[in-house]
């Protein structure tokens, strides 16, 4: 039986969907913005049906053989955390495996929106404190509480394609390809926002996301991340900025800093029991000029 994806419904179900711990939205407007001109891409819409009926099979079979499975009984102080940030962002508890990895610090979600699943490399054990562990968790499960699962795997299968084909079908599936890396840029900065609902200190979520960018505990001891972050201005001045169009993330130092402002932020504070903050106008604005890439 041939299954159809509904689009527009889909769109719906996401605004409606990205409700904080106290019903507050803190999605990034621009994801949703994004998403609202996605909906213009015949081929992406036939991409994301196709994704949907192959998911359930891709999450059937290959993270069983090659990575480890959380749960009460294996690996239990991941476990709690990852109840924690459930319960804080009000979604059903995750599957969440463990991948060996140690090459890079990662961690990922994919599957479908009513069967996703979270990957953390053990890398990310070896050099993030529990508390950015839970941002990084946080992260991830915001992406399933605003159901961005069926798009990033749409993008990896694409990007798959791509590679397989030696560009066969790159005049197809490009439009949907920089579509989608667009829309991932703008759902990163989402994420990150659930990542700091459930940690509750900026500091923490900033930590994580520099341990990313310097990749290695040692050298972030010794890291300045305001000297970090003038590498943003350095950068919006650089031809090589184009390079970011390519990317499903914004750089990390853009990221940093859409976290500040929103740890600035009166929607933030809220939900954190603090007064005063940016109004959400004034955080969407400066966010979107500080992810832009041209």
């Amino acid at each position: 039986m041939e299954m159809r994806f509904d689009f527009g419904a889909y769109v719906a179900r996401r605004k409606g969907g990205v409700s904080g711990e106290r019903g507050e939205g803190y999605a990034f407007e621009g994801d949703l913005a994004l998403l609202r001109t996605m909906r213009k891409l015949r081929p992406l819409e036939l991409a994301v049906g196709q994704t949907v009926k192959l998911s359930k099979s891709l999450l059937a079979g290959g993270l069983l053989g090659t990575s480890v499975r959380v749960g009460p009984r294996q690996f239990p102080r991941v476990h709690r955390i990852v109840e924690d940030c459930a319960r804080t962002l009000g979604i059903a508890m995750p599957q969440v495996f463990i991948n060996p990895s140690i090459a890079t610090i990662n961690a990922f979600t994919f599957g479908t929106d009513e069967d996703a699943a979270i990957v953390i490399h053990a890398a990310m054990f070896e050099h993030l404190t529990d508390d950015e562990i839970r941002f990084v968790v946080g992260h991830e499960c915001g992406h399933v509480q605003n159901n961005h699962v069926v798009y990033l795997s749409t993008l990896k299968y694409l990007e798959q394609i791509l590679s397989l084909t030696g560009g066969l079908l790159t005049p197809l599936l490009m439009p949907a390809t920089v579509a989608l890396k667009g829309w991932s840029r703008a759902a990163e900065i989402t994420c990150d926002r659930a990542g700091l609902l459930c940690v509750r200190d900026p500091a923490v979520g900033a930590s994580a996301l520099a341990k990313l960018g310097v990749g290695s505990k040692r050298l972030f001891e010794e890291l300045d991340v305001d000297v970090y972050l003038e590498q943003l201005g350095e950068a919006r001045e650089s031809m090589g900025r184009v390079n970011e169009l390519a990317m499903t993330h914004p750089y990390v130092t853009k990221r940093i800093e859409a976290l500040r402002l929103f740890g600035a932020s009166e929607l933030y504070r809220k939900a954190a029991g603090l007064s005063g903050g940016l109004s959400r106008d004034e955080l969407e604005r400066r966010t979107a000029e500080v992810i832009k890439v041209m």
